[in-house]
């Protein structure tokens, strides 16, 4: 059977989601984990590959298992076998052979965390990104709504990218604030490798006043990667959902 599971995790010490022959990654560590439950290696497959130092809050996976075994089992299992590290499995379904966690999704929402205050964080130092400039967040929100629809995003596309096309279709970025907090959520199908990064690094270029608004429009147009304001840093960004059809009846 095909089992789809949803976990967090925080990405500090590990080198992503990616399984590395001589690095701990999120998939090795579950796979592992899996090995010890059900006692056969297995693979398994993301929704997204995260990289090293980004956290998830809504990934979602999937694996075949040959061993007759309650879903809730699975679930409770995996999170003993897992509790020395920082992943938790938060649920765990069958689903139907014809279910993929990477190609079946249609939509996928990264969330990305600054704190914007003056004085450094202690509490949050890995988990949010320090801005100590006050952010222009009018700007910011007109600036990202020049970069909704389909486009050429190379100026913000990671050198190392995979993708066969720099075109992407972004369906929403939305930016809000609560006091110190502000939180950028874009949504759309895919990403290129570094884009929400070098998206966010941009914004915060229009934020602090280092860029104008059109300038973010200058960068889209330009398709050249040295044209991208800044790469925000790993930590701040956060997998935080994936959705799939209603065929598959996982939201």
């Amino acid at each position: 059977m095909r089992i789809c599971i949803k976990l967090e995790y925080d990405g500090t010490n590990y080198v992503g989601w990616q399984r590395q022959q001589n690095s701990k990654s999120v998939q090795g560590t579950v796979e592992n984990a899996i090995k010890y439950l059900i006692g056969k290696e297995v693979t398994v497959y993301g929704s997204g590959r995260t990289d090293t130092g980004v956290h998830a809050l809504g990934q979602v996976a999937h694996f075949d298992c040959n061993k007759k075994i309650e879903c809730n089992e699975i679930r409770d299992g995996l999170n003993y076998y897992l509790k020395s590290e920082k992943i938790s499995i938060l649920s765990a379904h069958k689903v139907s052979e014809d279910f993929h966690s990477r190609f079946s999704a249609i939509e996928r929402t990264y969330i990305y965390k600054i704190l914007n205050r003056r004085p450094p964080p202690t509490i949050d130092i890995k988990s949010k990104w320090h801005v100590p400039v006050n952010l222009n967040l009018s700007k910011m929100i007109s600036a990202g709504q020049l970069l909704i629809g389909t486009h050429d995003f190379s100026t913000f596309r990671g050198a190392n990218c995979q993708s066969k096309s720099s075109i992407k279709k972004i369906d929403e970025i939305k930016i809000i604030n609560d006091k110190d907090d502000i939180e950028i959520k874009v949504i759309a199908k895919s990403f290129l490798y570094k884009q929400v990064r070098s998206i966010v690094g941009s914004l915060k270029c229009v934020g602090e006043g280092r860029w104008s608004v059109l300038d973010m429009k200058t960068a889209l147009e330009a398709c050249n990667r040295k044209k991208v304001g800044f790469v925000a840093p790993a930590h701040g960004l956060y997998l935080f959902d994936i959705k799939f059809g209603l065929e598959y009846k996982l939201n």
